[in-house]
């Protein structure tokens, strides 16, 4: 993409995703994702009904009276995006594809991020992580992601959810929140991976897909190429088979999805990309607040 173009889209980008962030988001990112951890900010005398395992055992042996230990929410986050870029991305049939509206999420997190004061880093990944952003803040940072996510080639065109969630429970040691972000058309397991990481951080899932998965046209025999494989079949979308087996597919797929999200207490969206996506985001931060 020629830098001129680039700096339009970049443009465009930011000026719709920063105005939702400030005029829809701002409360409910604030609510739904701050600060999860605690911090220590002071002790004061044993009242009844405090939890004894707040009791600070050196401050009473000295006073010789029972003193507890307070704390306080750490406002300040670490934000991270786990981006999918791989090639089956790149497919859209309506008003935009997998990966713009991808794109546009993910920016109007990145500014909800910053106007909370936030840390945010991405990672970008297909079967392998691509690249890693790390957190910092500002707006100079945020608009360098928005080039990255409008601008980056990975060198894989393949997906392994697993990879990104690896290297997020490895890489950062503090806890974050992390919005992973993909169509989730993966045929290895991640389960495991997503509970580990769950467990050390606070992730939150972000479906995005498009309508053909769900029903496709009825115009007759239709070449149909895989774009992660390679792989090109010949089907005919009148027959009333093959509409079946697509809707048997896509209705087991989002079944397994539900389960593996559920079994790793993530919470999680689905968005399609004939849809405004902003009702789905606030129904994410709705579970969480």
């Amino acid at each position: 993409m020629e830098t001129s173009e680039l700096l339009k889209k970049v443009r465009k980008i930011e000026i719709k995703t920063r105005g939702l962030s400030h005029n829809i988001f701002a409360g409910e990112y604030h609510s739904a994702f701050k600060g999860r951890g605690m911090s220590f900010s002071e002790v004061r005398e044993y009242q009844y009904g405090d939890d004894v395992r707040d009791i600070d055992w050196n401050v009473t042996a000295r006073f010789n009276k029972p003193f507890v230990k307070v704390f306080e929410e750490e406002r300040e986050l670490t934000v991270m995006l786990l981006v999918d870029l791989s090639e089956s991305l790149d497919f859209g049939t309506v008003k935009q594809t997998k990966r713009d509206m991808l794109t546009e999420i993910a920016a109007t997190i990145a500014f909800s991020a910053m106007q909370n004061n936030d840390k945010i880093g991405v990672i970008f990944f297909t079967d392998k992580v691509e690249k890693f952003i790390p957190p910092q803040k500002g707006s100079k940072h945020i608009l360098y992601i928005i080039r990255e996510l409008l601008n980056f080639e990975p060198e894989s065109n393949r997906t392994d959810i697993s990879a990104p969630l690896q290297f997020l429970t490895n890489a950062l040691k503090r806890r974050c929140t992390a919005f992973l972000i993909s169509d989730f058309i993966d045929n290895n397991d991640f389960r495991d991976a997503l509970t580990i990481a769950n467990r050390k951080h606070d992730i939150a899932a972000i479906q995005v897909y498009d309508r053909r998965l769900v029903e496709l046209p009825r115009i007759g025999l239709m070449r149909v190429h895989d774009a992660e494989s390679g792989r090109e079949v010949l089907i005919d979308t009148s027959s009333s088979k093959v509409q079946r087996a697509l809707r048997i597919w896509w209705r087991n797929n989002s079944s397994k999805l539900e389960e593996t999200f559920k079994k790793s207490r993530v919470d999680y969206v689905s968005i399609r990309t004939d849809h405004d996506y902003v009702k789905g985001l606030m129904n994410l931060f709705a579970q969480r607040s």
